[in-house]
This record gives structure tokens, C-alpha cells and sequence, in this order.
């Protein structure tokens, strides 16, 4: 079994039925958070509806709040997530602006590591975008639509 994630009758991915509710999980779980609605959902008959435009700001607002946080376990927890994310709305059309990302991450840090240490890519300013993008080319061959 699986589920569709579709744009304008297009499926842009089409995960198992695990993976899919884990994914939605996570977006539900960001929604929540960071309120602002993800632009995916709700699964209907395996197929839910991705909308672009709400995409685009869910994943700027995630990728903002990823860049103000300096805590490994919430970084390793995240950048999976952001991943998948980054496949999906690439397959939408969105283009993300990195270079812009770096005024969003002026916020104030939520999530501080007590323990000193980083893991390897997740390191101060904004190298974790290299390695979380990295990780969503890796994942696009893997995310078959």
C-alpha cells in the first residue's frame, strides 16, 4: 500500500503508507510549533493535496527555525524531516533561497545545547544547510513519485 502526494492531479511523491504518516506526523508536529499551516494534507483515499504557495512559507518558517537552534538531538531530529521536506517542494516548484536564509536565522536561539560538542555538519551559522541538502539529494532518488 501507499499514498499519494499530488499538485494539480501530479504525483510528486509517493511514499508507503509508514513513511507517509510519519512525514505527516512531522509536518502536523511543525504546524503545531511553529504555528503556520505545512500546505500538505489532509490524506483523503491515500492522496492528499500538496498547495505550493503554503508550502513554500511552511518550509521557510521550518528551515528559520532550524537555523536558531544549536541542540544536537533536536538538529538530528529535524534535519530528516527538512530533507523529505526539501524533496517535496522542489517536486512543487518552490525554489529555495539560501542566501536569504541567513537573515532568518537572527532570531532569538530556542533549544541550546547544555553539553558541548556538535555532531559532524552541525556545526554554528548556517553549515547545516549544506549537509541537510546534501541529505535531499541523496533522498530523491529514494522519494520515487
Amino acid at each position: 500500500m501507499s499514498q499519494y502526494y499530488e499538485m494539480d492531479g501530479t504525483t510528486l511523491w509517493n511514499p508507503s503508507n509508514g513513511a507517509s504518516r510519519l512525514f505527516l506526523n512531522q509536518a502536523g508536529f511543525f504546524e503545531e510549533e511553529l504555528g503556520v499551516p505545512s500546505g500538505i494534507g489532509p490524506m483523503e483515499s491515500d492522496v492528499c493535496e500538496v498547495t505550493p504557495v503554503v508550502l513554500e512559507v511552511f518550509l521557510e518558517t521550518v528551515l528559520a527555525w532550524r537555523g536558531c537552534t544549536d541542540h544536537a538531538v533536536v538538529q538530528a531530529l529535524s534535519d530528516g524531516f527538512l530533507a523529505a521536506l526539501l524533496v517535496l517542494a522542489e517536486r512543487a516548484g518552490i525554489t529555495t533561497s539560501w542566501t536569504a536564509l541567513v537573515g532568518y536565522g537572527t532570531g532569538e536561539v530556542h533549544d541550546v545545547q547544555v553539553r558541548s560538542g556538535q555532531l559532524p555538519g552541525h556545526g554554528g551559522g548556517f553549515a547545516w544547510s549544506d549537509s541537510v541538502r546534501e541529505r535531499a539529494r541523496q533522498l530523491d532518488t529514494f522519494m520515487g513519485s
